[in-house]
């Protein structure tokens, strides 16, 4: 069983025939998942994001060289954290604190299990 860690899911992530369970998580309860033993897969484009995040809930991570593959399996998680209300990067590389502190962010935990 594995838990990671992303920004977004894809339905190519999933089996063919699941069921799927999602949770909200508070800030500190995914920081604590986030700082245990879980996998990353982050996309290095996401700099800016993973720092807004970094400064508003004291969450780091590592940010890797390339965006992992992963394939979900009963008994795996993904943690996914939601950004509403962060502007694109249009000739900037990050975000300004007031555009940080106006965003919204969640965190929700989607557990697999077999069908």
């Amino acid at each position: 069983m594995t838990t990671y860690f992303g920004f977004g899911l894809a339905d190519n992530m999933f089996p063919q025939s699941c069921n799927l369970n999602r949770r909200e998580l508070t800030p500190a309860e995914a920081k604590r998942l986030i700082e245990g033993d879980i996998a990353l897969c982050l996309n290095p484009s996401h700099t800016a994001t993973i720092a807004a995040m970094n400064g508003r809930y004291g969450i780091f991570c590592e940010i890797p060289q390339k965006a992992a593959t992963i394939n979900l399996q009963p008994g795996d998680a993904l943690l996914v954290m939601g950004v509403v209300g962060l502007p694109r990067l249009e000739g900037r590389h990050e975000y300004t604190q007031q555009e940080i502190d106006a965003a919204k962010f969640r965190f929700g935990l989607w557990t697999v299990s077999a069908s």
